[in-house]
């Protein structure tokens, strides 16, 4: 039988930013912890099971107003040079 261990939260959340964020392999990333590459890709399910936090949400939000802002404006910019034509 296999002997399980606990994962510090720190190095498995050290270990998804990696996946996510530089787009090392899950196989690289799980090899280079010494952790088993299934585990890797159950936290990565539990991760998208779990939806964004209250916090992603609320930046997702911002970045979504300020793009929509910034989409009305580039509209209005183009809308007059092609009048001016």
């Amino acid at each position: 039988m296999g002997t399980s261990r606990r994962i510090a939260p720190e190095i498995k959340e050290q270990i998804l930013k990696r996946i996510k964020e530089e787009g090392v392999s899950v196989v690289q990333a799980a090899k280079e912890h010494g952790v088993h590459e299934t585990t890797v890709y159950g936290w990565l399910s539990q991760k998208a099971s779990s939806g964004p936090t209250l916090r992603a949400l609320n930046v997702l939000r911002k970045e979504n107003a300020m793009l929509k802002t910034l989409i009305g404006e580039m509209t209005v910019v183009i809308s007059r040079s092609q009048k001016k034509k």
